[in-house]
This record gives structure tokens, C-alpha cells and sequence, in this order.
């Protein structure tokens, strides 16, 4: 057996039974600890049970499940690749052995005192997804019998408070729409109008959108739960719609577009948050629009279930975290009663 300096880190190489075996490490304390447990492995005959595991540092567990074929197909894949780089910078060189649910509660501690790349707090929504990925990892690692332990068994995720109370008022919609680009309107509009999720929005093909019938169809395989829904088409919507689907480029299979170009999430994010900027509309997420409609519904009077229907909650607890009663509605449980008889 040897170790040998290597770049920046320190290889291990040696052979057993015919085989050869070579491992980096950061530090030559950690391959000299590597080395010495592989020489005690053959000595006792158990040098088959310790080399099992394929990963010794976070960083080759990381690109392994990347390049993982059902992994890529997750719809939550570019959340997951992002996850996987914070996941990497506090972790990427360390050894499996040394990550235990202490550390692992460390880096909760460290990002939770991290700015986001929006310059503000990093939230424990966040960080759980981070967290969530992690031990989707070794979870994967583990039933792929790449790795025997989990250090991620028994941690905690941090406690969320991810129920918003901001909806854009009718007065506010009309600073913002007088803001938008022209290419970002439609979607804008489609947003406020339907309480569609910004994924639904980006990727919903022409097909699926019934100008006679007045409804936007969308199948299983265009929504987050799966499961097809019919929404209603407002009539302001509807005529935008006839006019976005006129000039639709024969090589975009999509409604929406950005001047005959593809568009991602990161565009809608960077156009959503330039007019808040120019309209001064503070503290407004583009998700917040689909608390906006929901709420708009419910405020018109409509049916609760015709509500779910369309907006697709599958159980009254999450749906009413998406309405919110203002003080103005409040005030209307007593006008009545000091109206006189």
C-alpha cells in the first residue's frame, strides 16, 4: 500500500485479491486512516464487507445521484441540482464517515444565517429542501447498496411559517400590468386570472386551451399533483389568449414565448420582480398571484369545492391557507347589525 501526494489531496492506491484499489482524500491523515483500516480489513478477512461503499467523500456521493437517469427526470431536478451545489460548498470534500445529524445541524445553523441570492434571509423552507435532497441521497445510496449508513436518520426539518398574507389589490394590478413587458403580460395576466402554478404557465401548449368552450384543459402530466384540472377563462384572459395564439411561432410548441424565443422560469422571475420594482410593489412573489385569484374567487362568492376544483388543492387545510380575510371584509359582520331596522 502507499499514499501519494495528488493535486491538492492525497491518494491512497493498493491492490487486494487482484484488485486494484485507489481512493483521494483531502488531508493524508484521512488516507493514512484509510490505509490503515484497509491493511486491518485483509488481515482479518473482512476487507470484502469494508470496501462496499462506493463513495468516500460527499462530493462523489453528490455527482453520482446526479447523473442518476430517474433522478434527471424528476420534475424537481433543477431544485435538486441547486440544492446539491449549497449542499456541496459546506460539505463537498468531507468525508461519509465524518457527517453525522450534528453536522448536518450545523449547516442548517450556517444557512439559516446566509443571505439568499436575492440578498435577503435565507428561509427554513429553503433549507429543508436542501435537507430533503440530502437524505434523498443517501436514502438512494443506501437501497442502491452503495453505502451501509444514514446520517441523515433522525434529523429534524426546521419549523416552517411559509403561510403568506399578501394578495395584489385590484389598484395594484393596474400599476402592475401598465409595467410589463410585452411578452410578460400574457403571462402576468394568465397568472392572475387562472391561480396556475408559474410551471403550468411556462409550459402549457396550445392544445390544452378551449377558446369556445371558454377552459384551459390540463392534463396529469402538466401539473404538480398529477392529476388534470379544468380552469375557466376569464373574459380579459380570454382576449389576450386569442391574440397570443395568433402570433405564435410554428417552431414553439408552447402558448407563451419571448419575442419567438423560449422562455425558463429565471425569465419570469427576472421580469416579475423589474416591474415590482417599477410599480413599488413590495413583499409580491409571483406565487402570490395564485393567492391573489384564489382569494378574488372566494371573494366573488363562489363554491368552495368549485374553487378546489380549479385551482387544484386536494384538502381544505392547504386551500385556506391561500385565503386571507382583510379587515375591510371583517367590518361587513357588523354593518348590518348597525344598519337600523
Amino acid at each position: 500500500m502507499a499514499v501519494r501526494q495528488l493535486g491538492n489531496g492525497y491518494q491512497c492506491d493498493f491492490y487486494a485479491y487482484g484488485e486494484r484499489i485507489r481512493r483521494i482524500f483531502p488531508t493524508k491523515k484521512d488516507a493514512a486512516a484509510y490505509e490503515g483500516k484497509m491493511k486491518a480489513a485483509i488481515r482479518e478477512n473482512r476487507f470484502f464487507d469494508v470496501k462496499e461503499e462506493a463513495f468516500q467523500t460527499f462530493k462523489e456521493l453528490s455527482s453520482w445521484y446526479l447523473s442518476l437517469e430517474d433522478v434527471k427526470r424528476k420534475k424537481s431536478f433543477r431544485g435538486d441540482r441547486r440544492s446539491v451545489g449549497k449542499l456541496n460548498e459546506f460539505f463537498g470534500t468531507r468525508l461519509l464517515r465524518h457527517i453525522t445529524p450534528s453536522v448536518i445541524s450545523e449547516y442548517q445553523t450556517i444557512r439559516m444565517n446566509e443571505k439568499s441570492y436575492r440578498g435577503e434571509g435565507t428561509t427554513p423552507a429553503t433549507v429543508n429542501r436542501e435537507i430533503a435532497c440530502l437524505k434523498a441521497m443517501f436514502n438512494k445510496a443506501i437501497r442502491d447498496e452503495k453505502l451501509e449508513k444514514n446520517p441523515t436518520r433522525g434529523v429534524k426539518f426546521l419549523r416552517e411559517n411559509n403561510q403568506r398574507e399578501r394578495v395584489l389589490s385590484p389598484e395594484e394590478w393596474g400599476r402592475y400590468k401598465a409595467k410589463c413587458l410585452l411578452w410578460y403580460l400574457p403571462i402576468a395576466t394568465t397568472a392572475y386570472y387562472t391561480a396556475m402554478r408559474k410551471s403550468e404557465i411556462i409550459n402549457i401548449a396550445p392544445s390544452r386551451i378551449d377558446l369556445k368552450e371558454g377552459l384551459i384543459r390540463l392534463k396529469g402530466e402538466d401539473t404538480k399533483t398529477g392529476e388534470a384540472r379544468s380552469i375557466p377563462i376569464h373574459p380579459e384572459l380570454m382576449e389576450v389568449l386569442k391574440r397570443v395564439l395568433k402570433v405564435r411561432p410554428f417552431s414553439w410548441d408552447r402558448v407563451f414565448h419571448r419575442d419567438g424565443k423560449p422562455i425558463d422560469s429565471n425569465h419570469v422571475r427576472w421580469a416579475h420582480e423589474m416591474v415590482c420594482k417599477k410599480a413599488n410593489i413590495p413583499n409580491f412573489t409571483f406565487h402570490d398571484f395564485r393567492h391573489t385569484c384564489i382569494n378574488n374567487w372566494r371573494k366573488e362568492g363562489h363554491d368552495y369545492f368549485k374553487i378546489m376544483a380549479a385551482s387544484g388543492h386536494k384538502t381544505m387545510s392547504v386551500f385556506k391557507r391561500y385565503n386571507m380575510v382583510g379587515e375591510e371584509e371583517l367590518k361587513t359582520l357588523v354593518k348590518s347589525a348597525s344598519s337600523p331596522l
